[in-house]
């Protein structure tokens, strides 16, 4: 359910100040000071077809990015040579739904933005170009790349401009990476024998057994059964989608959409969810999930991961991936995590990989204090270019991978430190740091016949662990996807997925959208942490809660909202 984001307290330390953030200085003093809503003129110096004079363009990002060099990396460096561009970048830290509403009442915009799923605080602030002239003059690549998928650029049926060029979404990929479901350490799958982990009751007896025998570590520090995220909008992903995953509902954010009908229900109403929390009750009061669960900040709960202490998760591999490179560089390979498709019972279906189509909403933009409107397009266009996605993926031709018997091939002391020097790598080479325009999904080949990406069947062997492969091979499996129900057994979602679809700040759903957030925010936690005696009544007030606070009026107005990109996309 991937990337349904928000909330709390630490962007209040990100207090850089807006003027970091506006205007667009291009170093030979271009630019047509032009600031309305829909640009495709510019200066003499933007109509040159392949301008590489220096230009920086500021940028705000609503994902973080710790690993950043300032595009001094290899990659970095490349793409500078190559567009005359460089990004003054500022990455999200903490909540990006408070920075994004700073940045739109401010009045003073970056250049270029990323807001994932804000953006319609910024055009309701009149701070986005409409990009459609831009990309239809100036952006052979995007066009090529998106044909007939196009129209599901247009932000809606009563707005049909195009604000951002989707960046979330690649375009005709397939799934071959497992990255979320739940998470259990080599060491404690290996000592229960391999054991079917298809339930939660599995999943728990793996972790009770291993915490049986194994209650601390070598240096007496106590061993942690499963820990979850709850620091601000990660509360989504650790705590709350779970419970709609394990039920077999797709990823729709806080939603389940009828199929048939496209009703929206606000997914903690729906069945089987009241059992899920319910379990993870009763993991608290039997001391297998952490206690610090729902008061630790991330750095706290990196650092138990990375310690090795840490059992059980579950998350999404990006959230704890610099906790595991950790685990690799000291050698606990056998402390890092196998993926699983863990379900409330066998009689629920894991449909986490229930294909959307191509799915636009979230991406990258330019805003209306971008004084090279031209320019900053033309940089997201050779952004989607087979050359700078191919340099992305892969890096430099001759030190990150070499053409041999024209195929790409990554040497052995290359993918080594991929593997097991993750961190001090990606700063240097920058692989992987420039996906912020459109691009390519996995399994597509580029004119060479290659793979436009390393996430194809023969490369994602090659980045796994010994202990990772001997877990598989126990399984019978070859990669962690293979452990999960494949994106063929179902049916394509009309609709893409809910938390993909945009909603107006001021619209009762999203006001009431957020009342809900702060009762399910605060009676979930409760919920977990209470008596089991107590959380019978704690639900039952929970759902009165959602009920006085109108959630049924915000279902029906959601419902819509899906209705509406239903006919906006499948006319």
């Amino acid at each position: 359910m991937r990337k349904m984001w928000k909330t709390p307290q630490l962007f209040l330390a990100m207090t850089l100040g807006v003027a970091l953030l506006a205007g667009c200085s291009n170093d030979n003093g271009g630019g047509n000071g032009n600031g309305g809503t829909s640009n495709s003129t510019g200066t003499a110096n933007q109509t040159k077809e392949n301008d590489t004079s220096p230009v920086t363009f500021t940028f705000f990002s609503a994902d973080p990015n710790p690993n950043w060099q300032k595009m001094q990396d290899d990659v970095g460096k490349e793409i500078t040579k190559q567009t005359g561009v460089t990004l003054d970048a500022e990455f999200a830290v903490g909540d990006p739904a408070q920075k994004i509403a700073l940045i739109a009442t401010s009045g003073e915009y970056p250049d270029l933005i990323s807001p994932k799923g804000e953006l319609n605080k910024l055009v309701d602030a009149g701070a986005m170009l409409d990009l459609t002239d831009l990309v239809d003059k100036y952006a052979p690549n995007l066009k090529k790349l998106f044909g007939s998928q196009m129209k599901r650029l247009r932000y809606g049926n009563d707005d049909q401009s195009i604000y951002v060029i989707p960046s979330y979404s690649a375009v005709d990929g397939k799934t071959f990476v497992a990255g979320g479901g739940f998470e259990l350490q080599h060491r404690a799958v290996k000592e229960a024998g391999y054991p079917p982990i298809k339930t939660l009751q599995d999943y728990e007896k793996v972790i009770k057994s291993y915490l049986d025998k194994h209650p601390t570590d070598e240096a007496g520090n106590k061993n942690i059964g499963l820990s979850l995220n709850a620091d601000d909008w990660r509360m989504y992903i650790s705590v709350t989608n779970p419970a709609a995953e394990t039920t077999g509902k797709s990823g729709d954010g806080e939603y389940y959409i009828n199929p048939e009908s496209y009703e929206a229900t606000y997914h903690f109403r729906t069945e089987g969810e009241k059992e899920y929390f319910k379990w993870l009750n009763h993991m608290y009061n039997a001391g297998l999930l952490d206690k610090e669960s729902f008061v630790q900040k991330y750095d706290q709960y990196q650092a138990k991961v990375a310690s090795g202490r840490v059992i059980g998760l579950v998350d999404a591999d990006w959230d704890y991936a610099d906790s595991e490179k950790s685990l690799k560089t000291a050698g606990k390979l056998d402390q890092t995590y196998g993926h699983y498709a863990v379900m409330l019972s066998d009689t629920y279906k894991d449909n986490r990989f229930q294909p959307t189509g191509f799915m636009a909403g979230w991406g990258i933009g330019i805003t209306k204090d971008c004084k090279d409107p031209v320019r900053a397009i033309k940089f997201l266009d050779y952004l989607a270019s087979e050359q700078a996605q191919i340099l992305n993926n892969w890096g430099i031709e001759g030190k990150d991978y070499q053409m041999t018997n024209g195929k790409r091939v990554v040497p052995e002391d290359v993918q080594q430190r991929i593997v097991n020097d993750n961190t001090a790598f990606s700063k240097e080479s920058g692989i992987g740091f420039y996906t912020i325009s459109a691009h390519y999904g996995d399994g597509v080949k580029d004119s060479s016949g290659n793979y436009f990406t390393k996430n194809f069947p023969e490369q994602i062997l090659d980045g796994y662990t010994k202990a990772d492969k001997e877990t598989l091979k126990a399984y019978g499996a070859t990669t962690w996807l293979d452990l999960f129900p494949k994106e063929d057994e179902f049916q394509p979602k009309a609709w893409g997925a809910a938390w993909n679809i945009a909603v107006p700040g001021d619209d009762d759903v999203t006001i009431l959208g957020n009342k809900m957030k702060d009762i399910t925010w605060k009676r979930i936690p409760e919920a977990i942490m209470a008596k089991p005696e107590a959380f019978d009544k704690i639900w039952d007030d929970y759902q009165e809660d959602l009920i006085k606070a109108g959630v049924e009026k915000m279902e029906k107005g959601f419902t819509k909202y899906v209705q509406d990109r239903v006919k906006l996309w499948n006319e």
